[in-house]
């Protein structure tokens, strides 16, 4: 017993010193290797609580060993995170997208991994690469015309900003409660009756679900909603780090800053970091 205690604080051991080291080279990673960490991180994440979710569900007491490996997961998944953080201290947006409330150190990082500025003449072509233009069309057997990876994380960039909704100091969060409103709003005047129905010419939605029952009334369904009023914050969000970044990069502004649909009206919000 006393020499398996050794051998887990031996291993304990080499794990944060590997996040020590990890630490120290985090600021000079390059964008490849900050992506492949943030999607390492996730996927970890998703293991460890899939992990404990099944010890939780054994029968019999879980052998000492499943519990050391639960551990060692949450500090390797800790370390990474912390590895992140510094990378994304390390960028100058990065710093300033980190007083957001609801974008941490892992969201921070894939999107300046991501985001090359110098490819991005307007926050159009940040969208298109985020999957977040609505005109893009993905055909079968074509090349995807977005970014998977960076999709998905502006998917969690959302999640985040609707977690955070309740939290007056929470800028995006406001915007999102804001939004979300101006949405039911609109649905329960009939406003997406024509989107409703192109919905249901397009695809095959079941008769018995809850979404055809909306869809067939002129009205979208809840997910549908909540869907809208997420992609507008994040969108609104990107607008504003293009903004920022532009203006870092080249010493001016955008040549036409982008103006969002707010409230029913159509004027510039200015970036709050």
């Amino acid at each position: 017993m006393l020499q398996e205690q050794i051998q887990v604080e031996e291993i304990r051991s080499s794990v944060e010193t590997l996040s020590k080291d990890l630490r120290n080279a985090a600021k000079t990673m390059t964008d490849d290797e900050a992506r492949f960490l943030v999607d390492s991180y996730y996927q970890m994440q998703a293991n460890r609580i899939r992990s404990n979710n099944q010890i939780r569900q054994m029968s019999d007491e879980p052998h000492d060993v499943l519990y050391w490996l639960s551990e060692q997961s949450t500090v390797l998944e800790r370390n990474v995170k912390s590895a992140l953080n510094v990378y994304s201290n390390a960028h100058p947006i990065g710093q300033r997208i980190r007083t957001v409330v609801g974008v941490g150190e892992v969201i921070a990082s894939g999107l300046i991994a991501h985001i090359d500025i110098k490819r991005a003449s307007t926050a159009g072509a940040i969208w298109k690469f985020a999957g977040l233009d609505p005109t893009i069309e993905w055909k079968k057997k074509t090349k995807r015309p977005f970014n998977a990876q960076l999709k998905v994380l502006c998917w969690k960039l959302g999640e985040s900003f609707v977690k955070v909704s309740g939290n007056e100091k929470a800028f995006y969060g406001k915007i999102y409660r804001e939004r979300k409103e101006l949405e039911v709003k609109r649905n329960d005047n009939g406003d997406f009756a024509k989107q409703a129905e192109e919905v249901l010419e397009k695809k095959n939605i079941g008769k018995t679900t809850v979404a055809y029952k909306h869809y067939s009334n002129g009205k979208l369904p809840p997910a549908h909603i909540q869907a809208r009023s997420t992609r507008y914050t994040v969108k609104l969000f990107l607008s504003h780090l293009h903004e920022v970044w532009y203006e870092h990069e080249y010493n001016k502004a955008p040549p036409k800053p982008f103006v969002l649909e707010h409230g029913g009206h159509a004027h510039k919000i200015e970036p709050p970091f």
